[in-house]
């Protein structure tokens, strides 16, 4: 049991380097959101930021803290994980 607690943590800290890639990936002003790399980073993110978006909406109609909320959520519950695999 403890190794499957290992593992789930090992794959929040990879979608975690996946939200972080998507985080940095827009800053980039000229990079192409049809790039099929970017269509896969949306793939993958999109499902878990958008119910968040949903229950919090933007701060001063503009900033997003969605990706800032589930990357928390993320390292909590690798914390959690890793606690119950010891």
């Amino acid at each position: 049991m403890n190794a499957l607690f290992e593992i789930l943590a090992a794959v929040l800290q990879i979608y975690s380097y996946v939200l972080l890639a998507r985080a940095l990936a827009s800053w980039i002003p000229n990079l192409d959101p049809y790039h099929p790399i970017m269509q896969f980073l949306y793939q993958l993110t999109e499902p878990v930021l958008d119910p968040v978006r949903r229950l919090i909406p933007p701060l001063g109609g503009m900033i997003d803290i969605s990706m800032i909320v589930v990357f928390f959520a993320l390292v909590v519950l690798q914390q959690m994980l890793l606690t119950l695999a010891t």
